[in-house]
């Protein structure tokens, strides 16, 4: 995913709840077609944990003919994280990697040093019309990890351990949840889970990591008394052990980690711990030096400094 900056709407009501440090409600944006709600980076917070982008893709319904279309276009330092809940996309990238995401599966890219990669409604579903909702995040690096060779990975639905009891689904997409821990190898102390609730179940969040914050995707949940509908980011303060209750039956993204170690730029599609780094991966976009897309000829320019 590409993305330009925008200011944000001004944060909700004082909370009873002393455990929420924060509310965040994501700003929304349509990127052609299909609208987006971004949670991080926000005026408020910049990161949870290594968590530096939060968008939700849709829901949208394309037309017949149409679908989602982002274009070839840059990453260094971070690790894009791709997850849907329905729809479909092909991930094109440098290393010549072509493969379709699933609802439940999960593309972890990571950049590095620099990756280019494109997302689009395959061209079958395109002919009957189809619908897109997910979730795509973006980690940032470790400082070890920042120049690291570029690497794609793909998880199946099945690779990701899943937790059903007592009116809960969890499926832990990265590091250990309720005593379940995911495959996937991540550059620092994290964990990311996608949680649906029966209404009247609960889930508890322990203070394993400083750092965390759910992401409520649909329905009503309900923490000491507080009740959050979809689309909010809700940040919590380090060491309160919460459980969060469904009101209605719901559903809820889980993140957070330790701090990343030390501060970071971000620029349109590039994040790193040097400025200096940002300024270079600018002119190597520009003067066409990042690997090509094989089979995806159409790019996203650099944006042009604002006036």
């Amino acid at each position: 995913m590409s993305w330009q900056p925008a200011l944000d709407p001004k944060p909700g009501d004082t909370l009873s709840c002393d455990a929420i440090d924060m509310v965040i409600v994501p700003r929304a944006r349509d990127l052609g077609g299909f609208s987006v709600r971004r949670a991080l980076p926000s005026r408020q917070r910049q990161m949870v944990g290594p968590f530096i982008f939060f968008d939700q893709m849709g829901p949208a319904e394309f037309l017949l003919g149409a679908g989602m279309d982002v274009r070839p276009h840059p990453h260094i330092g971070l690790s894009t994280v791709t997850y849907l809940f329905e729809g479909q996309i092909i991930h094109r990238d440098s290393l010549g990697t072509v493969l379709p995401i699933r609802p439940g599966e999960l593309n972890w890219m990571t950049a590095g040093r620099g990756i280019a990669h494109s997302e689009r409604t395959p061209p079958e579903l395109r002919s009957v019309g189809t619908k897109l909702f997910g979730i795509q995040s973006w980690v940032a690096l470790s400082a070890a990890d920042e120049e690291t060779e570029p690497d794609f990975l793909h998880y199946g639905a099945n690779d990701l351990p899943v937790l059903e009891d007592k009116g809960k689904v969890v499926r832990v997409i990265a590091g250990s949840l309720l005593g379940a821990s995911s495959p996937v190898r991540t550059s620092s102390p994290m964990f990311y889970a996608d949680i649906s609730l029966s209404a009247g179940a609960s889930v508890p969040l322990d203070p394993v990591y400083d750092e965390r914050a759910i992401y409520t995707v649909a329905g009503e949940v309900e923490i000491a008394g507080d009740i959050f509908g979809p689309a909010k980011l809700l940040v919590f303060r380090p060491g309160d052990r919460v459980t969060i209750r469904a009101n209605t039956d719901a559903r809820f993204m889980a993140l957070g980690g330790e701090p990343i170690d030390g501060p970071r730029h971000i620029w349109w599609n590039f994040v790193s711990s040097r400025r200096d780094r940002i300024e270079q991966a600018k002119a190597d976009w520009k003067m066409a030096r990042f690997d090509t897309v094989p089979g995806d000829t159409e790019f996203i320019p650099l944006p042009e400094p604002e006036a």
